[in-house]
């Protein structure tokens, strides 16, 4: 599972020919959740804190999601995304 991104201690992933609908992995620390890019919903658990920094960081780069996301569905290089600053 490639990592994309990483930032106060999140770790952002995106698999390979995953199942739809597009989303990405979320690690912190023994944390899991899969986010739907679309709509933000969430599966898994993870601290409320980091889950608001996940958001913010979505919010900012959905675009970005969306391109890799497609990449990824095709078995392309995926683009690392700038961290939440």
């Amino acid at each position: 599972m490639p990592q994309i991104c990483s930032f106060y201690g999140i770790i952002i992933f995106m698999n390979y020919n995953d199942h739809a609908p597009a989303h990405f992995h979320a690690w912190y620390g023994e944390y899991k959740v899969s986010v739907n890019i679309a709509d933000g919903l969430v599966k898994g658990e993870m601290p409320k804190r980091a889950l608001h920094l996940i958001f913010e960081w979505l919010e900012l780069h959905k675009d970005e999601l969306l391109s890799n996301w497609n990449k990824a569905k095709c078995g392309r290089k995926l683009d690392t995304i700038e961290p939440l600053k």
